[in-house]
């Protein structure tokens, strides 16, 4: 039904685990009727906000989300992006984002 209404469909999630492409393979085994451009994530928005404020960010996400910020400049960062990345939490990693 909503297929058929004049309206823009977007899915929209918080998940920092996995990146939009993993996520759209996933949607789409189960069932779902779903491009990658009506996938809206919490990563998306940081990604739009990276590029709004032309910053270099140090990405503490997971492995497989970071196709999600490919194109974004990571040299000499001076911005950090936190996303659910338990094995990047560690003394070096927290060390060098404080920094």
């Amino acid at each position: 039904r909503l297929r058929s209404a004049p309206v823009t469909i977007r899915f929209v999630t918080n998940t920092t685990k996995e990146s939009k492409r993993d996520l759209l393979e996933r949607l789409t085994r189960l069932g779902f009727d779903i491009a990658e451009n009506e996938i809206f994530t919490s990563l998306t928005a940081a990604r739009n906000l990276l590029e709004q404020k032309q910053v270099r960010p140090l990405l503490l996400v997971d492995d497989k989300a970071l196709p999600d910020f490919t194109g974004i400049g990571t040299d000499d960062p001076n911005a950090v992006v936190v996303g659910l990345a338990p094995e990047h939490f560690h003394y070096e990693m927290m060390n060098r984002a404080f920094r």
